[in-house]
């Protein structure tokens, strides 16, 4: 079996072909750290804005606890043909009621489940972004991707 050649692509459209991949992939799987034994786990994002991904979560799971001990935190979405997007990143806790209101109203899933957004059981992580990368399948290379901080 010979080798695939990876597509060649314009640097340029990299950032655009990133956020696409974000938007199109559902479930992107989280990484944390339990200790020193990484945890990774499918999660359903209840918010993208750019690069800055929203996450619910209830409080009696293990990744509270673990983000709680260490909030950097790593996404990683993958598509059907293997590209990929990663966001490393730091979680912390959603704390702007104007915004939770904004994801419990589009989120009849939330609403079903814990029935109000003042459930105590209820927590929303806000994953700010410090490092984001691009990779096509069988490329084998990163393209870093700036963040608006970086401009």
């Amino acid at each position: 079996m010979s080798k695939p050649t990876p597509e060649t692509i314009d640097p340029s459209t990299v950032p655009q072909r990133a956020l696409e991949l974000v938007k199109n992939i559902r479930f992107p799987v989280l990484a944390t750290c339990d200790g020193d034994q990484p945890r990774v786990r499918p999660v359903s994002p209840v918010r993208t804005e750019g690069f800055t991904v929203y996450v619910a979560n209830l409080k009696s799971y293990n990744k509270t606890r673990e983000i709680e001990n260490n909030p950097h935190v790593e996404l990683c979405y993958v598509d059907a043909d293997h590209n990929q997007v990663r966001i490393t990143g730091k979680a912390q806790v959603l704390t702007d009621r104007k915004l939770l209101e904004q994801i419990w109203n589009s989120n009849r899933l939330l609403q079903h489940y814990l029935g109000s957004i003042d459930n105590p059981a209820l927590i929303v992580y806000k994953i700010t972004p410090v490092r984001v990368r691009f990779m096509l399948e069988w490329a084998l290379e990163y393209y870093e991707i700036p963040l608006a901080t970086d401009v």
